[in-house]
């Protein structure tokens, strides 16, 4: 899982000169939130993540990763949410720590 996830960081110049430990770990709060949709039907959300990152790179993978449709949000309030079908609360907060992305102290689930 991890050589997919190895470059969703794009916003670092590889070819640049100058320090090389980039620090990839989130600073903020991930908040992970679950929204009842109709019926049995739910929706998770994720909401934080730096802009460091590249969230495209990161749905495609968690997309494929655990079996569910997602899409990048443009939320007027929170700026980009991720979401996901159904819910994958628990499978995102193990996924982020397991990348590296974020410490599981600053990962916050909302919900149920």
């Amino acid at each position: 899982m991890t050589d997919r996830v190895a470059n969703i960081s794009t916003k670092a110049d590889p070819f640049a000169e100058g320090d090389d430990s980039l620090e990839d770990v989130q600073k903020d709060d991930i908040h992970i939130r679950i929204q009842q949709r109709n019926g049995r039907k739910t929706l998770t959300t994720i909401q934080g993540i730096a802009q460091d990152f590249d969230l495209k790179r990161i749905i495609r993978v968690i997309k494929k990763e655990f079996h569910c449709n997602g899409t990048v949000v443009d939320h007027p309030e929170y700026g980009e949410v991720l979401q996901l079908q159904g819910d994958q609360r628990k499978n995102i907060k193990k996924f982020l720590t397991e990348i590296g992305l974020a410490d599981s102290n600053k990962i916050k689930l909302h919900g149920f």
